[in-house]
């Protein structure tokens, strides 16, 4: 159960400490949500909603939640939240700049330049208004290239425009600058500038990102399971550096792709992520796609290994992240962004099931029920990518190197026949629990 720290541990509770892993036969539930995630924990069989002040084993909320409530609220041990307490450590686009810096630097002094350049993967980017200097030397030594400044708070394109004229940045630097009668009121928001990528991989002439998803259960040690599913995320509009001002070529978040006057619902803007790699081994053959997609899990452990030591590992916290990959002509994978509460609100019926599928097993890790063993590499459409150390695909608990034939047990755009591996997981389980 939950409860305000401030209320006595007994009273109206009345219930002793369970051990972290004991099965429980009913879950009560909180969600601030009414979308996706809503419809599968009512569907789950077992758990049951509470509303307002109820008491709860697990709630998924939001992260305003957290801030207001966190700190003063008492969790028994198999209590969980969907989020860490500073998850913005990662997902606030100037603090993962910061952390992917300091983290380089580290790497750099233990292990040499060659390996810290596999931090790489992040685009040039400047803290706006506090780095603007450091910004002006750096636009004045590439005149004419692109860049786009993004709010480090806010989400769906909202706030993000593309420049080339350091007019158009003193002009934005103007428009943030208060009056004595504003100084009491809310902050100048800050911005990041960053390097525009401007030879974006083009199917169909057209721009497109990707959405992977990782769910990190904790992070000391680091335990983070990747899913094999993801979308790509088409813009509408044919890709040309000529019209930096128009956001149907530039921005390919759903949120403001939809509002395109030729926006077709029924089409959408998205692949499922097989389809984009099956396109890509097509036209690149396999060994160019494992490669690049083996670069990708190199984004996605090294972004977490970044943040490993500020994050606060709660043990009742664990997190499903949205990573925003961008792919350029060179086949070169980078990162754009880490959402906390990447959508899960559908835009088509292939969506809706995904997310539904991805929610489904998400749950099944978190293990409400206490049905898992814990040694698990695979569950569901998830598999254990990283668990204190690189996992490997063979079976048992190899996970280093042998003879360089090490396989890291991600498999990212293959195919996900998650019921049936569900099937093999839970029958045993429950074969045992009987006896």
């Amino acid at each position: 159960m939950a409860k305000n720290k401030n209320a006595g541990h007994k009273g109206s509770y009345g219930y002793q400490k369970l051990k972290e892993r004991e099965p429980r036969a009913c879950i009560r539930f909180k969600c601030a949500l009414t979308n996706t995630i809503l419809d599968i924990l009512r569907q789950r069989p077992g758990w049951v909603e509470v509303k307002e002040e109820g008491k709860w084993d697990f709630y998924w909320c939001d992260v305003s939640w957290l801030r207001e409530n966190f700190d003063h609220t008492y969790m028994d041990e198999h209590v969980r939240i969907c989020h860490f307490r500073n998850h913005y450590e990662l997902t606030r686009k100037n603090y993962i700049v910061k952390n992917l810096k300091r983290f380089r630097k580290q790497i750099e002094r233990e292990a040499g330049k060659l390996e810290a350049r596999k931090c790489d993967f992040f685009p040039k980017t400047f803290e706006m208004p506090s780095e603007y200097h450091l910004f002006v030397e750096e636009f004045r030594k590439n005149p004419g290239i692109t860049w786009i400044m993004k709010p480090v708070a806010r989400s769906q394109g909202r706030g993000i425009f593309l420049f080339r004229k350091l007019k158009d940045v003193i002009d934005w630097r103007k428009d943030g600058v208060r009056t004595d009668d504003q100084k009491d009121e809310t902050q100048v928001e800050n911005y990041v500038a960053q390097c525009y990528i401007e030879n974006p991989y083009l199917i169909g002439g057209r721009k497109f990102d990707l959405r992977v998803y990782v769910l990190v259960m904790s992070y000391i040690p680091l335990k983070a399971w990747l899913y094999r599913d993801g979308f790509a995320r088409f813009s509408n509009t044919r890709f040309t550096l000529s019209s930096i001002d128009d956001h149907y070529v530039h921005l390919t978040n759903v949120a403001v792709q939809k509002t395109a006057p030729d926006y077709d619902p029924e089409k959408g803007c998205k692949w499922m992520i097989q389809r984009f790699r099956q396109y890509m081994t097509a036209k690149h053959g396999a060994e160019v796609v494992e490669t690049l997609f083996a670069e990708m899990d190199n984004i996605f452990i090294k972004s977490l290994q970044s943040v490993q030591k500020v994050i606060i590992s709660d043990k009742h916290c664990f997190e499903l992240y949205g990573y925003d990959i961008l792919i350029d002509q060179d086949l070169k994978p980078w990162l754009l962004e880490v959402n906390a509460s990447p959508s899960l609100t559908a835009s088509s019926q292939e969506d809706y099931e995904l997310k539904c599928c991805l929610l489904k097993d998400t749950l099944h890790i978190v293990d409400m029920e206490g049905r898992l063993t814990g040694k698990e590499k695979r569950i569901g459409g998830f598999d254990l990518m990283w668990n204190d150390g690189p996992v490997s695909r063979a079976e048992g608990n190899v996970d280093t190197p042998v003879n360089g034939s090490f396989m890291a047990n991600t498999h990212l755009g293959y195919n996900n026949d998650r019921k049936k591996q569900l099937k093999q997981l839970f029958k045993p389980l429950h074969t045992q629990q009987k006896v």
